[in-house]
């Protein structure tokens, strides 16, 4: 297969991963599709030592979270601008947005190294030996982390309260 043909496939067949996974970095959907993109340009750039790694995909990786954290020093996150004004007609998704809150919320409160080890390990599915490449650390930090994540999600109170059906 050729260059582009080569890449068009990946990128076809990995785009919904990258983008689920910059959500859960803590991307807006939007800002997911950015990181996406960007990710994407750069194996693309460099598509000769993308398509020639031992492991494509924790290649891949290892640039969205770079992309991820060089997005998050450029820029300004604070006030975004709408274009549905809240005195529309929207159906109630009063459900969807709590349950999306709560998460997020409970996101938010892991630390950056938690969220990452999460991503890589149940989102795009990698070895703790893969995710250790792709941070950098030891397959038993993984491991740790990833503990460590999970039980502080498990006694997050945000999702105690949504399981409990209690208001936040």
């Amino acid at each position: 297969m050729d260059h582009d043909g080569d890449f068009s496939a990946y990128a076809a067949a990995r785009w919904g991963n990258l983008v689920r996974s910059a959500v859960v970095l803590g991307c807006t959907l939007e800002d997911a599709h950015d990181l996406a993109q960007t990710t994407l340009l750069r194996c693309y750039l460099a598509w000769g030592k993308v398509s020639k790694a031992d492991d494509r995909d924790a290649y891949v990786y290892r640039i969205l979270l770079n992309s991820h954290k060089d997005s998050r020093r450029r820029r300004w996150w604070g006030e975004r601008p709408t274009s549905v004004l809240p005195q529309q007609h929207v159906p109630d998704s009063t459900p969807q947005v709590e349950i999306a809150d709560a998460l997020r919320r409970a996101l938010d409160d892991l630390s950056r190294e938690h969220r990452e080890v999460i991503v890589l390990r149940h989102l795009a599915q990698l070895s703790e030996q893969q995710t250790a490449d792709i941070l950098r650390i030891a397959p038993g930090t993984v491991k740790s982390r990833l503990s460590r994540a999970l039980g502080q999600l498990a006694g997050n109170s945000h999702i105690a309260d949504l399981a409990e059906g209690r208001p936040r």
